[in-house]
């Protein structure tokens, strides 16, 4: 069941690595050839040079995003300081976000979830906040993972969310009730390994003596993605509070965040930069908004982390498998 999955992301990689450097190396000479039969005096040589080693950098990078790439881990420090609202007690509280795991994914490679768990640690957090798509379909793939990810240490504990592949959806279950029980048992693995689930709940934070609000809610995504999300259930209560929003899909912020509430910051997930990015751009552009990083409308802001795991080909290139080290400062201007 799982392992289908596995040969035709590793099939897509070798197709890729003999079909794109030789289509590059015929693109760029063709023109040579085509010039040099014009006239004789257009030499070929310095079209067939360039296109080889392109050619050979292109087949380097893709063999690099499906070798190293998916677990070239990358630590990034952001500071969050757009809003007014923070209390003094929250003044530097540090806050790991990871998102996209896609444990299924990760089979066969046990020890890289260890090191990244360790890398997390090391950031000495003071919360660790995971914004959806624990797994691919199903529960089980997280049952070989839960001794290390139960590793994860913050003096205010683990949250997390559910994500739109957490839902199962993609699979075709035997029955609907199949269905429910991968998803009430994916939820108990994780109250299992001590995470605390915020479904559209929230639960206050307290910290030097001063309280913020934490908003966990369902998976909310544009269409076909599943929308579960009750923010107004959620954030009843925390009125007046800073207020952190975990949602894993970041067009939940301009559909119903910005326009409805004042929520201070939003954590999203999702996109995965479509696991590529080159000179700071991706494919994701053209389907999200807001796709990669920090956002800022007036007092509110948006974090998209570009997620650890991958779905469909095992690779990464540029859209390195992120955690996000994210650091609460008062505006004071």
């Amino acid at each position: 069941m799982a392992q289908n999955p596995h040969a035709i992301g590793h099939m897509a990689i070798a197709i890729l690595l003999f079909t794109v450097p030789k289509a590059l190396f015929m693109l760029i000479t063709l023109p040579g050839i085509a010039l040099h039969a014009l006239s004789h005096r257009i030499p070929r040589a310095p079209f067939t040079f360039v296109a080889t080693l392109l050619a050979v950098i292109t087949f380097g990078c893709i063999l690099y995003g499906a070798a190293e790439g998916v677990s070239h881990f990358q630590v990034k420090e952001v500071d969050i300081n757009h809003s007014k609202r923070l209390p003094e007690g929250f003044e530097g509280f540090r806050i790991a976000q990871i998102s996209d795991l896609h444990l299924g994914s990760w089979s066969n490679k046990v020890d890289k979830i260890e090191e990244l768990v360790s890398l997390i640690n090391e950031q000495q957090p003071d919360i660790i906040l995971f914004t959806g798509d624990l797994v691919n379909h199903h529960a089980d793939e997280l049952k070989p993972f839960m001794p290390i990810l139960a590793k994860l240490k913050a003096p205010h504990g683990v949250y997390s969310v559910l994500g739109n592949h957490d839902y199962g959806t993609y699979y075709r279950w035997p029955s609907a009730e199949d269905e429910a029980k991968n998803l009430e048992q994916l939820i108990a693995m994780q109250k299992e390994m001590r995470w605390k689930m915020l479904n559209n709940q929230h639960t206050l934070l307290y910290n030097r003596g001063d309280s913020i609000a934490l908003v966990g809610v369902e998976n909310d995504g544009e269409p076909p993605f599943s929308q579960h999300a009750q923010l107004k259930e959620a954030t009843e209560g925390t009125e007046n509070l800073y207020t952190i929003l975990m949602s894993h899909n970041p067009t939940h912020w301009r559909r119903e965040v910005l326009p409805e509430t004042d929520i201070d910051l939003m954590l999203a997930g999702h996109t995965h930069a479509m696991q590529v990015t080159l000179f700071g751009r991706s494919l994701s552009e053209f389907l999200y908004p807001e796709w990669k990083g920090l956002y800022t409308e007036g007092a509110q802001a948006l974090y998209v982390n570009i997620g650890i795991g991958y779905v469909g080909m095992p690779f990464r290139f540029g859209a390195w498998p992120e955690i996000t080290v994210l650091t609460l400062k008062n505006n004071v201007q």
